[in-house]
């Protein structure tokens, strides 16, 4: 809920209504190199219809009173959180866009899953439908 609740402040457009996200625990060491087929994503998703596409590092993840991104996706000590969402403006777009996006042979080249620089298996993942949008 707190990744749907974070992403429907940006406002992008009044159609707005359907929120991919994910977090994932990242070696330190490999931001860059995530960064990097990040960018190149980021890109193939808005060719293929997102109305929006952001990753985010984590940064300030130690908050008083509150699970922290860390705790909730396993990370160790030598481990960053990544935050990321893609918006669409229905569950039906986000569909046909993943499906054109899924085919596209450029995601396949730089998404390896041999050669990821993050376990792909600790990824969490979810569609959220937006309750809330704030005008």
């Amino acid at each position: 809920m707190v990744q749907c609740q974070l992403a429907t402040v940006i406002i992008v457009e009044n159609c707005m209504s359907y929120v991919d996200g994910y977090v994932l625990p990242l070696p330190k060491k490999h931001i860059k190199a995530y960064q990097s087929i990040a960018k190149k994503a980021g890109r193939i998703w808005k060719e293929h219809g997102a109305l929006d596409y952001k990753e985010c590092i984590g940064e300030n993840l130690k908050i008083k009173g509150l699970v922290p991104f860390t705790k909730a996706s396993n990370a160790k000590p030598s481990e960053t959180v990544v935050f990321a969402y893609v918006l669409f403006k229905s569950r039906k777009h986000r569909d046909a866009v993943n499906a054109k996006v899924m085919k596209d042979p450029r995601l396949h080249k730089i998404c390896d899953p041999k050669n990821m620089p993050f376990d792909v298996t600790r990824m969490v993942y979810g569609g959220f439908k937006v309750i809330v949008d704030p005008k």
